[in-house]
C-alpha cells in the first residue's frame, strides 16, 4: 500500500533543480565571477539542460505560468534594488538616472525597433515589440556585475538608479504595443496610459512606503526576524494597490523599497540580508524557469538576425541613449563609454517576451527567440568586456572604504542613528576645521572617509571636498534636518528642541 500526493513529483523535481542551482552557485564563485559573467547565466543553462531540448526531464510549455512567476520574482528583485539604493546615489545621479530610465528607454527601443524593421522581415508592431522588450537594462544582471567590477562611484550610482527604475517604461511600451496590436490606440490614449503608469505608480509607492515607515517605527514587532517579512508584504501591497488603479506596480515597488531603505535604518541589516537572499532566490528560480521554457534548437534559425539586432542595440541604440541623456552633465567620454557597456540585459526582457506569447500574436515565438538570443549575447559580450573596458580607460576604482564601516556598526536595538554626509564644494563645512563646526546636540563626527581611507577626526581635522562624514547621532525626528542645516551653515531649524 502506498500513498502519493499530486505535489510529490513537483517537490522532487524542485529539489533536484534547487540542488543543481546550488552547485552552479559554487561554480559561479570560482568561474563566473572570474570571467565577470553573471551567475544567472549558468542557472539559465541548467534550465535548458533539464528541459525539452536537453535531457528532457522536465517539460514546460506554459508561458503564462512563467510570466506570473517572473512578475513575482521581479517584484522582489526591484524591492531589493530600492532598499539597497543609497540616498547618496540619488543625489549623485538623480537627473541622468531619471532621463535614462524614461527617455533613454524610449530612445533605445526606438532605434532598436528601426533596426529590427530593416533587418528582419516583420511588421512595424512586431519590430516595436522587440525594441520595447529589450529597451531597459536589467537590475539583477547590473547589480551582480557591480559587485565584482570596480566602477567609479558616480558611474555605479547612475547604473544602479537607472537599472532599478527603468523596467516600468519597458513594461508600459510592451503592454501598450500589445493593446495597439489588438485594438489600436490613439496618441491621447498612449499619453494617458503613460501618465497613469508613471505618476500613479510613483504616488502609490510613495504613500505605501511612507506609511510603512511610520507604522514600523511605532509598532514594536517583538522579533527582528519579522521586519524583513513585513517589508516583503509592504512591497507586494504597493504592487497590488498600483495595479488595482491601473498604475505601474514596478514603479511602486521600487519607490517603496527606496523610501524604506532610506528612512528605516534601525533594522537595516536584517532587512537587507533577508531581501538580498530573497532576490537571489527569485533570480535563480526565474532563470531556471526561463531556461526550461526555451527550445535551444529553435535559436539556431534566428542566430544571424538576432546577432544583428544585438549589434544594433549594443553599438548604436544604447550608446545613443547614454550620450543624449547625459549631455551637459559633466560626464566625460570615458564614463559614457562605460555606461554604454554596462547596460546589460537579463531576466526582465525575457519575461516581457512572454507577454506576446500569452497574448497569442502571430510573431510571438520569433519575438521570444530573438529576445532570448539578444540577452545571451548581451550577458556574454558585455559581461566579459566590461572589466577590460574599465581597466583600459583607467577608470578602475576600489570599493568605497565607507561601505564595510557603515555595515559594521551595531545600530540595531539602540536609540542611535548613523548619518552619512558627502561633502561638496557648495557646503559651508568644506575647507573648514572640525573644531570650528560645532555639531548639533547629540551628534558626533566619528569618521571621515578620504581617498578610500578611514580617518578618525580631531578638532584640527580640515573637512575637504569629496570627503564623506559618518556621524553618530541620537535618534530624534529632527536630526536629519538639523544636520542638513549644519552642513549648509544655516541656523538650526528647531532651536528650542
Amino acid at each position: 500500500m502506498q500513498v502519493t500526493l499530486g505535489v510529490d513529483t513537483f517537490l522532487l523535481v524542485g529539489a533536484i533543480l534547487a540542488l543543481a542551482a546550488i552547485v552552479v552557485s559554487a561554480l559561479t564563485t570560482r568561474f563566473a565571477q572570474r570571467l565577470r559573467v553573471p551567475g544567472a547565466l549558468l542557472f539559465l543553462v541548467v534550465g535548458m539542460l533539464f528541459g525539452d531540448d536537453g535531457l528532457n526531464l522536465i517539460s514546460l510549455s506554459n508561458a503564462e505560468l512563467v510570466q506570473n512567476a517572473g512578475v513575482i520574482a521581479l517584484l522582489f528583485i526591484l524591492l531589493e534594488g530600492g532598499l539597497t539604493t543609497k540616498p547618496t546615489d540619488l543625489k549623485i545621479a538623480a537627473l541622468p538616472g531619471l532621463l535614462l530610465s524614461t527617455l533613454g528607454v524610449l530612445i533605445t527601443a526606438g532605434i532598436t525597433a528601426v533596426g529590427v524593421w530593416l533587418l528582419l522581415d516583420v511588421d512595424i508592431v512586431t519590430a516595436g515589440l522587440i525594441g520595447a522588450v529589450v529597451g531597459s537594462t536589467d537590475a539583477a544582471a547590473v547589480f551582480s556585475m557591480m559587485r565584482t567590477t570596480p566602477l567609479p562611484r558616480r558611474v555605479s550610482a547612475l547604473l544602479r538608479v537607472e537599472s532599478g527604475s527603468n523596467d516600468p517604461i519597458a513594461v508600459m511600451l510592451t503592454v501598450g504595443l500589445l493593446a495597439t496590436y489588438d485594438q489600436g490606440a490613439t496618441a491621447t490614449q498612449w499619453a494617458s496610459f503613460a501618465l497613469l503608469q508613471l505618476l500613479g505608480g510613483a504616488a502609490t509607492g510613495a504613500v505605501v512606503g511612507y506609511l510603512a515607515v511610520l507604522l514600523l517605527r511605532r509598532l514594536p514587532l517583538g522579533s527582528d526576524g519579522l521586519y524583513p517579512i513585513a517589508i516583503a508584504a509592504v512591497g507586494a501591497l504597493a504592487y497590488g494597490f498600483a495595479v488595482a488603479v491601473g498604475a505601474s506596480g514596478f514603479v511602486a515597488v521600487y519607490l517603496t523599497g527606496l523610501l524604506v531603505g532610506a528612512l528605516l535604518p534601525r533594522h537595516r541589516r536584517n532587512i537587507l540580508g533577508f531581501h538580498e537572499a530573497l532576490a537571489n532566490a527569485a533570480e535563480i528560480g526565474l532563470f531556471l524557469l526561463l531556461g526550461l521554457l526555451v527550445f535551444p534548437t529553435q535559436l539556431v534559425a534566428v542566430a544571424v538576425p538576432a546577432l544583428l539586432v544585438a549589434a544594433t542595440l549594443t553599438f548604436i541604440a544604447r550608446p545613443a541613449a547614454v550620450w543624449l541623456c547625459t549631455l551637459k552633465q559633466d560626464y566625460e567620454w570615458r564614463e559614457r563609454t562605460v555606461l554604454s557597456a554596462g547596460g546589460l540585459k537579463g531576466a526582465v526582457p525575457i519575461v516581457l517576451a512572454t507577454f506576446p506569447l500569452t497574448a497569442g500574436i502571430d510573431d510571438a515565438p520569433l519575438i521570444f527567440n530573438v529576445v532570448f538570443f539578444v540577452v545571451l549575447v548581451s550577458v556574454l559580450v558585455q559581461g566579459l568586456a566590461l572589466l577590460p573596458i574599465v581597466q583600459r580607460l583607467g577608470l578602475e576604482q576600489a570599493s568605497p572604504a565607507w561601505a564595510p564601516v557603515a555595515q559594521a556598526l551595531p545600530l540595531e536595538g539602540i536609540e542611535v542613528d548613523l548619518i552619512e554626509i558627502s561633502v561638496t564644494a557648495d557646503l559651508y563645512l568644506a575647507e573648514r576645521r572640525l573644531a570650528d563646526l560645532p555639531t548639533p546636540r547629540g551628534a558626533i563626527v566619528t569618521a571621515v572617509i578620504r581617498n578610500h581611507h578611514v580617518l578618525v577626526p580631531s578638532g584640527n581635522t580640515i573637512i575637504e571636498v569629496d570627503d564623506v562624514l559618518l556621524i553618530t547621532t541620537e535618534r530624534r525626528p529632527t536630526t536629519p534636518e538639523e544636520l542638513t542645516a549644519w552642513a549648509r551653515g544655516e541656523p538650526p531649524p528647531h532651536p528650542n528642541r
